[in-house]
């Protein structure tokens, strides 16, 4: 099978060709991407992997030429963000080409957009897995394992961490500015998801909410506190595979001040002062007038108490009782420095969930979340596998409790 990795020459599409190139499976992987030099930068880097790698200049922008590589590929991992303006462009396109399509989208509107097109991938035997990364990606497949032992689902949530893991701050702020002091598309996306409005589950159904909401969870174990919401694909997703009859939402583990000063921001954005880029650049760098009107709320917000900090949790019911489960990476497994890289975080999982489509076992055609047809028991024993570990902690931890 013959792979095209459109943005492979970036951070994260990078890490999805390193992974892919290392482990087998496919014959050739041709690294397309606008800037042809950083593509053939990657092939010498990748010169005696297993997998042979080729360059190629494209521009999705450009109709006829994304066309023709898609055209002479089996597979395209598609890395080229924002999806708002690129996802739905490069899905359809694949569809036409008869290109099986995995993405690492993580904007709740293009991933609406793109579901829409199921029936036409259906027609066209295209398997298209949308949003394979690290959340949405992981957050989906961690919410399967939640509600499996359930026989139904109540609410259900996903939980990624801010500045609550090893690194905190620091890490977290590398992550936001690029080499030459501009917010990345990254920074200005969490800025974009988090002002506005966004689309969650209430009653079971679609609605649209404001973000940064507080959300109180009691979870197995003991563990409990508040995390936030946040603008992201997951819930739209799990209303359709999991079928939640209350809440689902995408949560953000993050310190009181950090929630009351993006609050802040998100207010600013709201009413016209800010810029999604402007209120990246205060996140990346804070802006003092703005950390001290955050101060009150602040004081007042809940913290993240015992959460873990990258999770998914179903409640529902087992045999006629309530239960909550709990579905969570293990910190004792060692993973911190894999949720602080957003690059290896978001590019493996891509490359282990192409792995599926490729061997057929994910291979089901139509638009779908990682949960509907990526086998999570495999995803992980691969994660494991990829990531080195040699300890006996498990990797990821399923609790239930009965309430």
């Amino acid at each position: 099978m013959r792979v095209l990795a459109l943005g492979g020459a970036g951070a994260m599409g990078a890490v999805a060709v390193r992974t892919a190139a290392s482990s087998g499976g496919v014959d050739e992987i041709v690294i397309a991407d606008r800037d042809l030099a950083a593509a053939e930068r990657l092939c010498r880097e990748l010169a005696g992997y297993p997998v042979p790698t080729s360059a190629r200049r494209v521009d999705v922008t450009d109709g006829a030429e994304l066309g023709d590589a898609l055209a002479e590929a089996d597979l395209v991992l598609n890395t080229v963000g924002p999806y708002y303006r690129f996802g739905l462009t490069v899905l359809r396109a694949a569809i036409d080409t008869g290109t099986h399509y995995l993405d690492i989208c993580d904007d709740w509107e293009p991933t609406v957009q793109m579901l829409e097109l199921d029936g036409q991938a259906r027609a066209a035997g295209v398997t298209a897995v949308i949003g394979m990364g690290a959340s949405p990606g992981v957050s989906n497949l961690l919410a399967a394992a939640a509600a499996a032992p359930l026989d139904s689902v109540r609410d259900a949530y996903t939980a990624w961490p801010v500045d609550v893991t090893a690194g905190g701050d620091e890490a977290s702020r590398d992550q936001l500015l690029g080499p030459d002091g501009s917010p990345t598309a990254a920074a200005v996306h969490w800025m974009q998801q988090s002002s506005g409005t966004i689309t969650a589950v209430r009653a079971g159904s679609l609605t649209e909410q404001r973000p940064l909401r507080p959300v109180a969870l009691e979870l197995p174990g003991g563990r409990r506190g508040t995390a936030y919401t946040v603008g992201h694909p997951e819930p739209i997703t799990l209303q359709r595979t999991l079928k939640p009859t209350g809440e689902s939402a995408n949560l953000m583990v993050i310190t009181p001040s950090a929630a009351a000063y993006l609050d802040v921001l998100r207010r600013d954005i709201d009413r016209g002062r800010l810029t999604n880029e402007a209120a990246a650049r205060r996140v990346a760098k804070p802006h003092l007038p703005g950390v001290l009107r955050s101060l009150p709320r602040a004081l007042a917000n809940k913290g993240p108490g015992t959460l873990p900090p990258f999770f998914a949790v179903a409640v529902g019911e087992r045999q006629g009782r309530d239960m909550t489960v709990l579905a969570h990476l293990n910190p004792a497994a060692g993973v911190d420095a894999l949720l602080t890289d957003m690059a290896r975080a978001t590019g493996i999982p891509l490359a282990l969930g192409m792995s599926q489509v490729v061997d057929g076992t994910a291979r089901r055609a139509g638009v779908h979340p990682p949960d509907a047809v990526i086998s999570s028991e495999r995803f992980f024993a691969d994660l494991d596998r990829e990531l080195g570990r040699t300890g006996s902690a498990p990797l990821i931890v399923v609790e239930q409790e009965y309430r």
